[in-house]
């Protein structure tokens, strides 16, 4: 570099420093997000390959379905590393496989209630007026009901399967997302680049999700990791009320379930998937809390 530089060469030579770029700084800055963030790709592996194993048929480390009643409520040793259930079922391969499950629910859950609370809170905090209101007044009744006891009441009716648990849970949950959407929304819509673009004669549209959407991205971000272990909560919840996804797929859940009633005699049956449930749900809370930080920060 030369004497000859001028300031303006200096800056534009200089790497950009951009929101995403910043807010990842700050995250992986801290160091009980990088727990949080390595317990959760440590769960995602987990999930992935038991999900690739089951598909084609390979143990994991073995059956999670194979009986043994020779075998059964054996305590944890070197051929059973957490213990047998009262069928002489493997618990390490039935929470291995439960994992896919409560993952799966975690994610696609939130992603189907993202996807709705997006649209909803888009176009009630863009529009405003009579329109805001008729949806927030919907929200508000939606708000009344015990959200676990609606989704229940929906898998006694239609009946415990994966799918129709994910999409319940989706249904039920994109009140909040929809209220958080909208406040950014009433906040962003009055600012000087969307007045420009009004002014441009752009539509309504094309405003929302080209220029009011990628601000208020951060608090919708940290909102969907928030929501996963919700999901997950609520999966585990309903499996263990029965009302889950029906054996004998595993769940952990339904290893809980399980195991209440061996609770004195196989105390493992229902403090590894207790663990994993509270390891996974706390992970994603811890990570969804530092990333509000790190967007937050100034």
């Amino acid at each position: 570099m030369t004497a000859a530089a001028t300031e303006s060469d200096l800056t534009a030579r200089a790497p950009v420093d951009s929101p995403f770029r910043r807010v990842a700084r700050r995250f992986f800055s801290d160091r009980l997000a990088l727990v949080a963030t390595s317990v959760i790709i440590v769960f995602f592996i987990v999930a992935a390959c038991a999900g690739i194993c089951s598909l084609f048929g390979w143990p994991m480390p073995k059956d999670p379905n194979a009986t043994n009643l020779a075998g059964k409520l054996l305590p944890p040793n070197l051929v059973n590393w957490l213990g047998t259930d009262n069928l002489g079922r493997d618990v390490l391969s039935r929470m291995v496989a439960g994992s896919t499950i409560s993952l799966t629910v975690g994610f696609v859950a939130m992603a189907v209630s993202l996807g709705i609370g997006i649209v909803v809170g888009a176009v009630s905090g863009y529009f405003g007026g009579w329109v805001d209101n008729v949806i927030m007044r919907v929200v508000d009744a939606l708000l009344c009901f015990p959200s676990f006891f609606l989704i229940l009441s929906a898998i006694a009716l239609l009946g415990p399967n994966i799918w129709i648990i994910i999409v319940v849970i989706g249904l039920v949950g994109w009140t909040g997302t929809a209220r958080l959407v909208r406040a950014e929304f009433l906040t962003l819509r009055e600012s000087e680049y969307v007045r420009a673009a009004r002014a441009m004669g752009q539509k309504g549209s094309k405003i929302i999700f080209r220029h009011i959407l990628p601000n208020a991205f951060a608090p919708i971000f940290v909102t969907a990791v928030i929501s996963i272990p919700d999901a997950i909560l609520v999966e585990s919840g309903l499996s263990f009320l029965s009302f889950g996804v029906p054996p004998p797929q595993a769940t952990w859940g339904n290893i809980i379930a399980d195991g209440k009633t061996y609770f004195l005699d196989a105390w493992w049956l229902i403090v590894f998937p207790g663990l994993a449930i509270f390891t996974a749900s706390l992970a994603f809370y811890l990570a969804g809390d530092a990333l509000r930080r790190a967007a937050s920060s100034r």
